[in-house]
């Protein structure tokens, strides 16, 4: 009992580092390269044009990361069903977006999976996250 409480005290002294929006981005460098050896960057011009791309889904739905998340990804969105609010996605607006790299995962999973219908490629994400970088 004595050292299940200590190790308890001495796990709440640790720091949990967070990660930092570049370090996250960076993260995603290998594995773009994995996916497509001529991989070199990526790039805010395509995060944009990824951000605000208009997917038909089937039933003609149009759906877009803009629709939800506004077209100025510095101001906060709306879900587009439940209406609940969604905090800005610009880091220079929002400084706990891209901290964590388990819930940008989640996220990319869930909203990857509503727009595309499909799982995001490494450069999409790195791209997706480039663009936000530079919204300044």
């Amino acid at each position: 009992m004595r050292n299940a409480i200590l190790l308890i005290a001495l796990g709440m002294t640790f720091n949990v580092h967070a990660a930092t929006p570049q370090e996250i981005l960076n993260s995603y460098t290998p594995l773009a390269k994995q996916e497509n050896p001529a991989f070199k960057e990526f790039s805010s011009g395509r995060g944009e044009q990824f951000y605000h791309a208009k997917r038909v889904h089937s039933g003609g739905t149009q759906v877009s990361c803009a629709a939800c998340h506004t077209d100025n990804p510095k101001n906060a969105g709306n879900h587009a069903k439940t209406h609940k609010e969604i905090l800005p996605l610009a880091p220079a607006i929002n400084k706990e977006r891209f901290t964590d790299s388990a819930k940008v995962e989640k996220w990319f999973k869930r909203n990857c999976q509503d727009v595309l219908e499909r799982p995001c490629t490494a450069q999409e994400k790195g791209d997706f996250i480039a663009y936000l970088l530079s919204v300044k």
